[in-house]
């Protein structure tokens, strides 16, 4: 808008809303085309304001538009969907292990340069080590039962089969109902990063804690869910998918959580139907629309760190700007080139290599837990993780056969642009964002919230790196019962 005609109009207001002074009348206009020239302006700025106005009440209404998909082999068949909700069981058989333990022995292993670390990747000294362990004394049929523990599902979705998790609290409060809860995973990880999570959320130790109602889908492409035999297959269409899931559960309304490409998938989710996520709860959320005031924020945050709210994590985040804004990003997304453009070049090798594939996804969970695990031979993988839980991720990728439909994933999201609808609306559904120290991307709470406007907690939490639901799962569950206690009472208001 014009600074100008801003000021004239409110001088302009003024003159008619107070007694008419000399400095109010120009002396070359008379009274009359004074007044006139006056109200002219007077309602220019009423029409601009009323304009502003309506953009700003039609962007707080405004709902994510999609329609329903067919991701199936060939043409949709006649008649309706088949909505039957399915028992379904993780297995394995003695085929599939000597087929795995056949192509570990013939691995081809490579020598890491002298005094590599991680820093090359994944060092290959110590893989033989991961490796030896994984072909010796992992244990995967132990690993199947414990993936057993919880109710697993399959339906079908719009040509697809769906698999999620579905967990009931045994035990829920007199008085009281289970809240219900999705959560969503991303990329490397599964539907098993939550497993730590599930009974703190389920079975809660504290009686004034809330009692939640779980259910953990596999993106379709990722692990047990079928992958779409079909272009095109993006967030929006993940959370179009997952609203039929929980609307044929029977969940009216619901909460949700993501993480990575769960953030996204869940974000997508309230843009969709903001009237239904009843909260929602991330831990990764990078800009998706960098405007003005992030840019202002990263030239000016580290002279005037209050005027933007910056803290000192924030300070020690961002600067100095060239090394943790591009040069870190650069070292730890050639990853997602690949896979946004080529996926099934390099994901067919990954696919016909246990050993290749273990080194592609375990890296991720070395760098990503913490940059500085690349100066340690072993990648810092066992400080945070078990190698039984660490494998038993592997598995599920392996077993499935999901590593080329996985990365396939990036390809139709960056595919289509980075100015998709989603990405130019803000969210106005309740959200709890937890912030962990050594998240892979840093989102300062001024650049949360031109997202999310309606940011109910932001918590800096005092540990954990990206795959925060597997590292951190007692602190990850402390927020989300923090972050829905609050919009519960702000609801009872």
């Amino acid at each position: 808008m014009n600074v100008s005609l801003c000021h004239r109009s409110y001088t302009s207001f003024c003159c008619l809303t107070h007694p008419p002074s000399q400095s109010c009348i120009s002396p070359s206009l008379h009274p009359a085309q004074t007044l006139s020239a006056m109200f002219t302006e007077v309602l220019v700025a009423l029409v601009i304001g009323g304009l502003i106005f309506f953009l700003v009440q039609r962007s707080r209404t405004q709902v994510l538009k999609t329609e329903d998909g067919w991701w199936g082999a060939g043409a949709p068949p006649d008649g309706g969907e088949d909505a039957t909700i399915r028992p379904f069981k993780v297995t394995s058989s003695d085929e599939e292990l000597e087929d795995l333990y056949r192509r570990i022995d013939q691995t081809r292993p490579v020598p890491s340069l002298e005094d590599s670390q991680f820093n090359y990747g994944f060092n290959s000294q110590y893989l033989q080590k991961v490796v030896s362990y994984w072909r010796n004394d992992f244990d995967w049929r132990r690993q199947v039962d414990k993936l057993n523990r919880y109710p697993h599902f399959r339906t079908n979705i719009e040509g697809i089969d769906i698999h999620y998790l579905h967990v009931k609290p045994k035990k829920v409060p007199e008085g009281s109902t289970a809240i219900p809860l999705i959560m969503v995973h991303g990329w490397p990880g599964s539907f098993y990063e939550f497993y730590g999570l599930i009974p703190l959320l389920t079975e809660p130790s504290d009686p004034q804690d809330l009692v939640f109602e779980v259910v953990c889908p596999s993106i379709p492409g990722y692990g047990f869910s079928e992958a779409p035999h079909k272009k095109g297959f993006d967030s929006v269409c993940a959370a179009h998918v997952f609203h039929k899931l929980m609307k044929r559960l029977g969940f009216q309304k619901f909460y949700a959580h993501g993480g990575d490409w769960g953030w996204l998938v869940t974000t997508n989710m309230a843009q969709l139907e903001p009237g239904i996520v009843k909260g929602l709860h991330v831990n990764f959320a990078p800009p998706s629309k960098p405007g003005l005031s992030m840019a202002l924020s990263i030239m000016l945050g580290r002279r005037f760190p209050k005027m933007f709210g910056f803290t000192d994590m924030d300070i020690q985040r961002l600067y100095p700007r060239m090394e943790k804004l591009v040069v870190e990003p650069i070292k730890e997304s050639g990853y997602m080139h690949i896979q946004a453009t080529k996926p099934d070049t390099v994901g067919r090798g990954l696919n016909d290599s246990p050993v290749g594939l273990a080194a592609y996804i375990l890296e991720k969970f070395s760098t990503w837990t913490s940059h500085d695990f690349r100066n340690l031979e072993d990648g810092g993988l066992t400080r945070k993780f078990s190698l039984d839980d660490l494998l038993t991720n592997v598995m599920i990728y392996w077993t499935s056969g999901c590593i080329v439909s996985s990365m396939r994933f990036y390809k139709e999201n960056f595919g289509k642009g980075l100015d998709q609808p989603h990405s130019k609306m803000p969210v106005y559904v309740p959200t709890g964002f937890a912030c962990f120290p050594d998240e892979l991307m840093h989102t300062p709470k001024l650049w949360v919230e031109q997202k999310y406007r309606k940011l109910v907690t932001f918590t800096p939490m005092a540990r954990g790196g990206h795959f925060a639901a597997m590292e951190e799962p007692q602190l990850m569950a402390e927020d989300i019962q923090n972050f829905t206690k609050t919009v519960e009472k702000k609801k009872k208001k």
